[in-house]
């Protein structure tokens, strides 16, 4: 008997000496790559992806307190996957397939229908569009409410960055933002304040004996209205994050204790919300029946 991986199937993007591979569980980036020096740290194709890596956050990303929230006068519950902190963590399709719906060789585009269910009864279309160019990974995600009423919605990107040939202690960290999430000990937001010490990252923070687990808004578009996120290892390589006005949030990653992580890279997470946008209301999308709302993305190596 075959036995399917758990990573789905696998479609390699090539252009040029970059190379992605994109696979259908989750619509994950497993491995992008410029020549032989890693961009994301890749994982294995018979594993699961530790720690969400390169999936697709839908339909919230981050947490959602006690996997209950209430939208429009009702209120809803969704499975409990984070038991120690009593979160539905990362949305509903991170372990789930998506088809492909165009292939080329630098590009896939993905595709998930997401079934109604009694916490999250909108019929949602997810479209994942993962292209190679010269300027490097170019990411999109268009989601369509297929139903008949007003869905909530958000939607974030969970890339572990590779530190290059060295350790993350020996890597920079650039985010131009001017506020920082605070949160409570289950990392559940409280409010924001403005950026000190460690977590000011706009000139560029060393990450030597910095863990971060945080997010932060308030950034600072450049004159195309695209915001930046930056990663510069010990070889001097710098991978750069880009995201559009549509997703004003990052999370900040440095992956201490994570099992299959372990501190060995750095997610660095752009996201249209942060973590409770279900109960805060902060951030959040309402879509419309019919409404397609699409997010862009990428990253490169410089």
């Amino acid at each position: 008997m075959n036995t399917p991986p758990p990573t789905g199937d696998q479609h390699v993007l090539r252009h040029g000496e970059q190379v992605a591979v994109v696979t259908s569980v989750a619509a994950s980036l497993r491995e992008y790559r410029v020549g032989d020096r890693d961009v994301v740290l890749p994982f294995a194709v018979d594993s699961i992806a530790p720690a969400f890596s390169g999936a697709v956050l839908a339909p919230w990303p981050n947490r959602l307190r006690d996997a209950t929230y209430r939208f429009r006068g009702v209120t809803y519950e969704v499975p409990l996957t984070e038991h120690a902190r009593l979160t539905a963590l990362h949305g509903l399709v991170a372990y789930e397939r998506f088809t492909p719906v165009a292939v080329a060789e630098d590009t896939v585009t993905l595709r998930h229908d997401l079934v109604p269910t009694p916490g999250y009864p909108w019929p949602l279309r997810l479209d994942v569009t993962y292209r190679l160019g010269d300027e490097g990974l170019t990411v999109s995600v268009a989601a369509t409410n297929q139903g008949a009423d007003v869905a909530p919605y958000g939607v974030g990107f969970h890339p572990w960055l590779s530190p290059g040939p060295g350790p993350v202690d020996a890597c920079t960290v650039q985010l131009d933002a001017a506020r920082r999430v605070t949160v409570d000990d289950r990392l559940l937001p409280v409010g924001t304040q403005a950026v000190s010490g460690d977590f000011d990252l706009r000139a560029g923070r060393p990450l030597e004996g910095v863990a971060l687990d945080d997010a932060w808004v308030d950034v600072t578009p450049d004159a195309e209205g695209l915001t930046w996120a930056t990663l510069t290892g010990a070889d001097g390589r710098t991978v750069a994050v880009w995201a559009d006005a549509t997703l004003p949030a990052w999370q900040v990653c440095t992956g201490d204790g994570i099992p299959g992580i372990e501190r060995r890279g750095v997610a660095i997470e752009p996201m249209t919300c942060v973590a409770d946008a279900f109960r805060t209301g902060e951030l959040l999308v309402e879509l419309d029946p019919g409404a397609t709302h699409e997010v862009r993305w990428g990253l490169s190596l410089r």
